[in-house]
């Protein structure tokens, strides 16, 4: 009896299958020569509550380009109106980015984020990012400067992400999807700015759930990707010292006390200075030493800033929540953690390792 019950599970699941496969009652059409595969959407506030979505089109043909812009009240709306527009339909499969202004981050992307999500036709490796400044404004100047910018764009964030060099905060839309939606956790994303001669990378923005509430940018910026993102940095300028410290790679410890009422945070740091400008020698192991010494305590600070500035947000993009997980126990509710690690007293300790300094070009053989 069981094995029948078995038996006819099975072809209940099979006869699904074919029926979600291959039985859809409208095929779609995917002809080369009538549809129009876009590369990104620009994601905007429109008029009273509505959402302006622009693209460039068409994304892929020799074509002269134009940037195409719809108010709509639903994101599927815009896809909708663009095909009533223009003659040829319109295809998400190859979109690569999503770009989203910032006044739209703060009113919060919870609904984007999962339009986006139940998309069969959207790749999760989108990539997700905050613009400063009228994105739409800026693509109608670049149109007749570089047509291909939209790509130029993707690349650059594509090198990043497969570099892993640190240098900016590259996120898809899987990676939000875990850190929206994943306990313990608050997601984070590229910003950058609209200006005169192009667009800049600004910072990271940190979100509470799907709101942003805060850009870090500058050295805050650079200790996150450190302590964080990509546990790396080619490149550690540290202008108070005059010093640049290079390939730069963190190990990082986090213990929490019993109570939950202190959190030791200790950064492991091996490095090598890259470049010098002030009066120090820093040859003679001994002014290495002290150099080595304020640049931890230099760095203890910021760091401790950049915490004390996520308590005050009730954000944790950190994941600090994580390491209240015990073995054989209840894990702690997200709020309760949030409301605990607001309060909670935060040490922040620096063990940096400099390589020994050496004339490399004493090494060379005279030719």
């Amino acid at each position: 009896m069981r094995l029948h019950k078995k038996i006819f599970k099975r072809l209940i699941l099979l006869f699904m299958t074919f029926w979600l496969s291959g039985c859809a009652h409208f095929t779609k059409n995917n002809l080369i020569e009538e549809i129009s595969p876009i590369t990104f959407l620009s994601i905007s506030k429109g008029d009273k509550g509505k959402l302006k979505i622009s693209t460039i089109l068409p994304p892929l043909s020799k074509e002269k380009k134009i940037v195409m812009s719809q108010e709509v009240s639903l994101l599927k709306e815009g896809v909708q109106k663009y095909n009533l527009n223009f003659y040829q339909e319109i295809k998400s499969g190859q979109m690569r980015m999503l770009v989203i202004s910032e006044e739209l981050g703060k009113d919060g992307i919870m609904s984007i984020i999962n339009v986006l999500l139940t998309d069969p036709d959207i790749s999760l490796r989108i990539y997700l990012v905050i613009v400063k400044g009228n994105f739409e404004e800026y693509l109608e100047s670049q149109l007749d400067k570089d047509e291909n910018f939209d790509y130029s764009f993707y690349r650059m964030l594509k090198h990043y992400e497969e570099k892993n060099q640190g240098e900016l905060t590259v996120v898809n839309l899987h990676e939000f999807k875990n850190l929206l939606y994943t306990p313990y956790s608050d997601p984070f994303l590229p910003v950058f700015k609209i200006q005169e001669d192009g667009v800049s990378y600004e910072g990271t923005a940190l979100f509470q759930d799907d709101k942003l509430v805060e850009t870090i940018s500058s050295l805050d910026d650079r200790i996150f990707q450190l302590i964080n993102n990509d546990h790396y940095l080619e490149v550690l300028p540290i202008p108070k010292f005059e010093v640049v410290l290079g390939h730069v790679r963190s190990k990082i410890i986090v213990d929490i006390d019993s109570s939950y009422s202190t959190m030791t945070y200790t950064v492991n740091i091996d490095t090598r200075i890259e470049e010098y400008r002030g009066e120090k020698q820093l040859f003679d192991p001994k002014e290495l030493e002290n150099m080595k010494k304020n640049i931890e305590t230099h760095l203890e600070k910021q760091t401790h800033e950049l915490v004390k500035k996520m308590q005050e947000l009730k954000v944790d993009p950190l994941q600090l929540g994580v390491q209240t997980k015990r073995p054989f126990s209840k894990p702690m509710e997200e709020k309760k953690w949030i409301e605990m690690f607001e309060k909670m007293d935060i040490k922040i300790k620096y063990i940096i390792n400099i390589d020994s300094l050496t004339d490399a070009n004493s090494k060379r053989q005279n030719l």
